[in-house]
């Protein structure tokens, strides 16, 4: 993949010796001398890393980080902090001012491009989850519920795969100080824990004794359920090698033994609240989603989902061979209740209707609000005599019950004309089944009302 990098470096020796080595890689490289600079860079060109200097003249490093994570507009800019000092206090540093990772000088060439692919692909996730969330506030589906962005990283539950019987319980004591933390040294009852609960972390050593960390890193990937679960890794010196094979596999993090007790913690927090932003953009893009074809007074699909599923399953039915029958449903004088009873008692109708509905309906058929007080079901599989029954079921269920409001009389009595249609030829489309149906629900209306007809075509 591609991706634009910022290198902020105040040596034009360093900026030369990454960008050529970006570039190799066919990545776009853009160039900046001073935390000013680069601040200035990133409030008009789209980055989507950033290698950040720690020891600059002026602003260093950790500032500048502190600036990018602390503006909305830059603050999900991956952000990796290169030090020639390999001192933990520095990473803990730089990982408290928002740092996404680290990069000791001399760079090394391979972790250097792994870890921009590792973190430009994260940003990718990111970006497409934010623009269908800004995409569905500006189309007004919940304009009122913003995403969360901030987040303290704490009370987290994290799963540690690490058969070691001194060091684990340690690492275990330090971090239960702010989360929850569960044990376990078998892989398979780790990769059957992963799945099963409801973990924010889950941290793997590669120093297992008798088992091959990595692959259940990977089983973890392969898995829907577990698919965007964050792992770091635990590596001890020496094992570069499968390090880079396990971000390469798409790792979040890592840790080299002997671990530090506040760089693990500050780790730990950054994935967790990672983490839990992305679910709170999921959560969003699902619930605006949902809004945009469901009717929220009944629950039910509304046109525009009906409009976009139907031509499929009338494709599916002719493929198949296979029978297929549509209802429209219209409360009858519905403009009565809401002129005598106000509209809030047409409301409580209308919802009660719709849970009739569903009741008398398979899970397989396509239960739709139409508009106002029309309603539409889809039955797949269901040919003109079986549909003119269950139409005729729901037709009484509505006469024999009277509906309650809020009104002074607390309940109406109403009923609903049905007209039915089905797949008829090969020529056949959502819009011709539609109408013949719509044709005989206006049959039912003129015969009287409270009655069902089918198309006689």
């Amino acid at each position: 993949m591609t991706a634009r990098v910022l290198v902020v470096d105040d040596i034009l020796a360093n900026i030369k010796l990454l960008e050529a080595r970006l570039q190799a890689e066919y990545f776009e490289v853009l160039t900046a001398t001073s935390g000013a600079e680069a601040l200035e860079i990133c409030d008009h060109e789209q980055a989507d890393v950033i290698l950040l200097d720690v020891m600059m003249p002026g602003m260093d490093g950790f500032e500048v980080c502190r600036r990018l994570k602390a503006n909305r507009k830059t603050q999900h800019i991956p952000v990796v902090m290169v030090t020639a000092l390999d001192q933990v206090s520095d990473r803990v540093q730089g990982l408290q001012a928002g740092a996404d990772d680290f990069l000791t000088k001399p760079v090394d060439e391979i972790a250097l491009i792994t870890r921009v692919r590792n973190l430009a692909r994260v940003k990718t996730l990111n970006d497409e989850m934010i623009m269908r969330a800004a995409s569905g506030q500006s189309m007004a589906l919940d304009g009122d519920d913003e995403v969360k962005v901030s987040d303290s990283g704490r009370g987290g539950k994290i799963l540690m795969v690490d058969d070691d019987a001194r060091s684990a319980p340690r690492l275990a004591q330090t971090l239960s100080q702010d989360h929850e933390i569960m044990i376990q040294p078998d892989l398979q009852a780790a990769l059957l824990q992963a799945t099963e609960g409801d973990y924010d972390v889950i941290m793997v050593s590669l120093g297992l004794k008798n088992a091959d960390g990595l692959r259940l890193c990977s089983q973890i990937r392969s898995i829907e359920r577990t698919r965007h679960l964050p792992i770091v890794l635990m590596v001890d010196p020496g094992d570069e090698a499968r390090l880079m094979r396990g971000l390469d596999m798409g790792i979040n993090d890592y840790l080299i033994r002997p671990i530090d007790r506040n760089e693990v913690q500050a780790r730990v927090r950054t994935q967790i609240k990672r983490k839990r932003f992305s679910q709170s953009l999921r959560s969003q893009i699902e619930k605006r989603v949902e809004l945009a074809v469901v009717d929220p007074l009944t629950g039910l699909n509304n046109r525009r989902f009906l409009e976009s599923h139907m031509g499929s399953q009338v494709r599916e039915a002719l493929e198949r061979g296979k029978p297929m029958s549509l209802l429209i449903i219209d409360i009858d004088h519905f403009k009565h209740v809401n002129d005598t009873y106000g509209h809030d008692a047409g409301d409580m109708v209308l919802k009660e209707f719709g849970a009739r509905l569903r009741h008398n309906t398979r899970g397989i058929d396509l239960a739709c609000r139409y508009g106002g007080e029309e309603f539409v079901v889809v039955m797949p599989d269901t040919d003109l005599g079986r549909a003119r029954q269950v139409a005729e079921r729901l037709r009484a269920c509505i006469e024999s019950e009277p509906f309650k409001t809020s009104h002074a009389g607390g309940y109406i009595d109403l009923t609903a004309s049905v007209g039915v249609s089905c797949l008829e030829n090969t020529e056949d489309t959502a819009a011709t089944i539609l109408k013949r149906a719509d044709l005989a629900l206006y049959a039912a209306k003129r015969a009287g009302r409270n009655r069902v007809e089918a198309d006689a075509a």
